[in-house]
């Protein structure tokens, strides 16, 4: 596959699969022996993946995810963007805060015959946590004490 297609199939997941909610899209595009590193399921292929969007659209049922650059390389894509959302639903134990993130991303999705087989994705977990008020902020630091380089 060209690398073109291969980023044509990124947003085509991102954007099928998580912001229309198109669970027939994973089906399509995820391999049965796909695997998540960062956020693994407890089952491979395309259940997996579908836990794992499950968990993101339970906590934050109007998620969206805005993909803002995709690189290609070979089988290797790389994606930059952020999800947005309203925790509106427990997420990682945290109850339902009502409050509205984004939360930027970056990942790298290996694929093989057309198909998604692995992926690493690292996001701003602490930025998350901070938005929705389970982790204070940094303290600010107070004009004209700015550590000197």
């Amino acid at each position: 596959m060209s690398e073109e297609y291969n980023k044509a199939l990124y947003r085509r997941l991102f954007e099928e699969a998580i912001n229309q909610g198109s669970l027939e899209t994973v089906d399509e595009l995820v391999a049965p022996n796909y695997v998540n590193y960062n956020f693994p399921a407890s089952t491979p292929g395309a259940d997996g993946f579908k836990q794992v969007i499950g968990m993101f659209r339970t906590a934050f049922p109007n998620i969206r995810v805005d993909v803002e650059q995709v690189f290609a390389e070979g089988d290797t894509v790389i994606g930059r963007g952020a999800f947005v959302g309203s925790h509106q639903g427990p997420f990682q134990g945290i109850p339902p805060t009502g409050k509205q993130v984004k939360v930027p991303y970056i990942d790298i999705w290996r694929i093989e015959g057309g198909k998604f087989v692995e992926n690493w994705v690292q996001m701003d977990l602490l930025g998350l946590m901070q938005q929705l008020g389970v982790v204070p902020p940094p303290p600010s630091i107070p004009a004209g004490q700015e550590p000197v380089p």
